[in-house]
């Protein structure tokens, strides 16, 4: 690691969340409420960082109409926005439905799917200390061959790389092989147990662990309300047990897991002390509505 900076890159996403006050009604009204908070999965977990103090710079895609607007929510967070601003583009937004653990997913790209790969410019690598990658530019944004160009000017750089999944059904439409070969030399992965179990062809959350190990030097595998299994390179896997929270939305709870874990790593280099951290900040994030830390 070479900088003391953490270069986060993905979606920005405009959120309307809707918590349905009883059981959907179809074709009739559902008494919900209904807020608009700004999302996005590598955006949230950048918010989630500066939170924390930590020093980060933000790379992303939005529309003309909200560039101001986005930028400067970055900045009462904290973070350095670097945006790639696509006139003619909306921003990304998602319409999601909550119930419970549960959420579908209304979405539309905008703006995410024009992020280019060139917009990590090297003098945001020669600062970092880590750069950190969603799975969903890769699966609909630079793809393939902008993974593979910013694992390697990261590594020519001297920065450890890690990617978020993020999405289990982008990652089962992008096939299990062409995401393990896609980001070949990313050393630290965060995913869930549906997308560990995709991976790895496993169904056995401690064999899930054991072959992620073989896959990355590192991994960070969310099971739900139990907590988190941390896997690192040649020892065994340990569970960590998430704290009691009471839920109110899900949303961006892995997001905010990845960012208490990155804080606590790049402090300590301590796999299980970081996931103890990610764990605790996860809880936060879930007792409030959207994906991102109040300001």
């Amino acid at each position: 690691m070479t900088g003391e900076r953490v270069v986060v890159v993905g979606d920005v996403i405009n959120d309307v969340l809707a918590l349905p006050r009883g059981e959907l009604r179809h074709d009739t009204d559902t008494p919900s409420t209904i807020r608009p908070r700004p999302g996005g999965s590598a955006a949230n977990t950048a918010c989630w960082l500066g939170s924390l103090g930590v020093p980060v710079d933000f790379v992303g895609a939005v529309g003309t109409a909200d560039a101001d607007y986005h930028s400067q929510l970055f900045r009462d967070h904290g973070v350095t926005p670097c945006l790639q601003v696509e006139p003619g583009l909306p921003t990304g937004t998602i319409v999601i439905i909550i119930e419970g653990e549960a959420r579908t997913m209304l979405t539309e790209r905008g703006a995410n799917a024009a992020l280019a790969s060139t917009s990590v410019s090297d003098d945001l690598l020669a600062e970092a200390a880590l750069l950190v990658v969603s799975g969903y530019s890769i699966f609909d944004g630079f793809g393939v061959a902008g993974i593979r160009d910013l694992i390697a000017r990261a590594g020519s750089a001297g920065v450890d790389v890690a990617v978020t999944l993020g999405s289990f059904g982008y990652l089962s439409d992008f096939g299990a092989d062409a995401f393990q070969a896609a980001v070949d030399g990313a050393g630290l992965a965060f995913l869930n147990a549906d997308e560990g179990q995709f991976l790895t062809g496993e169904s056995d959350l401690d064999r899930v662990a054991r072959k992620l190990s073989a896959r990355f030097e590192r991994a960070v595998l969310t099971v739900g309300a139990e907590g988190v299994v941390v896997v690192e390179r040649g020892k065994a896997p340990v569970s960590v047990a998430a704290p009691a929270a009471r839920m109110i939305d899900p949303t961006g709870a892995g997001d905010a897991l990845a960012a208490g874990f990155i804080e606590r790593w790049l402090a300590t280099g301590d796999m299980v002390a970081a996931a103890q951290a990610g764990v605790f900040v996860a809880a936060r994030a879930i007792m409030v509505i959207g994906g991102r830390p109040p300001v």
